[in-house]
């Protein structure tokens, strides 16, 4: 397939997970991927993985220093940008009754600024036809504890896609997001080091899924690349729920059919 021939595309967060994953799904289209992380070791391997067809910059999302050193590497090494997506983000667990100032800035400073300045360099790379895909979340969808600053967030991310998408129609340029529910990826094991509490922890996310399961990246992969593709053309400003119904039918999942 070539969805994405000889497109200059570039990944955030692409060195595991969902981002991987698209940076994956990007080569097999016939993209040339630039993938980002913060940890250089992890970033390289997943460089050697994606093979020649891919280039990676060590970069933190939440650093606009960093975020106008990604722009101008790629202006400098390919000349231009064709699609991206946003992927890095970080979480992590914090009530309104104790959560730190620290925190706050963290979950705000890559999800929220660094999101709104990156797609500021990186719309000036980009000319007709461009497509940029954000990472929202169906956390804002509902209330649970210990995640208002996350939802709140990934909010600001989903109102991004159409408020971008408002300033950038002029030129051509589409802006869309996706919003994964409970996708299987390494980052649940950061917040739980016990092996049994971890795998509780997912049989819970499991039992809330309509589909019964979770998604996998590769899942989420092929939505993006469809965002990212001129088969969307059409589609602005919208955003992708990907949960296996969780968000659009809860009342299915397992865990309220059993007896």
């Amino acid at each position: 397939m070539s969805r994405l021939r000889d497109k200059i595309g570039l990944v955030t967060g692409g060195s595991s997970g969902i981002g991987l994953a698209t940076a994956h799904a990007f080569v097999r289209e016939g993209a040339q991927v630039i993938i980002t992380g913060r940890d250089s070791r992890t970033l390289l391997e997943a460089e050697a993985e994606l093979g020649g067809r891919a280039t990676s910059i060590c970069a933190d999302h939440a650093v606009r220093a960093d975020n106008v050193r990604v722009s101008q590497t790629i202006l400098e090494r390919f000349g231009r940008l064709d699609i991206a997506f946003l992927n890095a983000g970080v979480g992590g667990p914090a009530s309104v009754e104790d959560a730190t100032e620290e925190h706050f800035d963290r979950i705000f400073d890559t999800n929220v600024k660094g999101t709104f300045f990156l797609v500021q360099e990186l719309s000036r790379l980009m000319g007709p036809g461009g497509s940029i895909v954000l990472n929202s979340s169906i956390a804002p969808y509902g209330g649970a504890p210990g995640t208002s600053m996350y939802s709140a967030a990934k909010a600001a991310v989903r109102v991004f896609a159409r408020g971008f998408s408002a300033d950038l129609i002029h030129r051509q340029i589409r802006v869309n997001a996706i919003a994964p529910g409970p996708i299987d990826t390494p980052i649940f094991a950061r917040y739980r080091k016990d092996p049994a509490d971890l795998e509780k922890h997912m049989e819970r996310l499991r039992s809330f899924v309509p589909a019964g399961r979770l998604g996998l990246p590769e899942e989420v992969a092929e939505a993006v690349v469809y965002l990212a593709s001129d088969a969307s053309a059409f589609v602005i400003g919208t955003e992708l729920v990907i949960d296996g119904g969780a968000s659009e039918a809860p009342h299915a999942a397992p865990i309220y059919l059993r007896s």
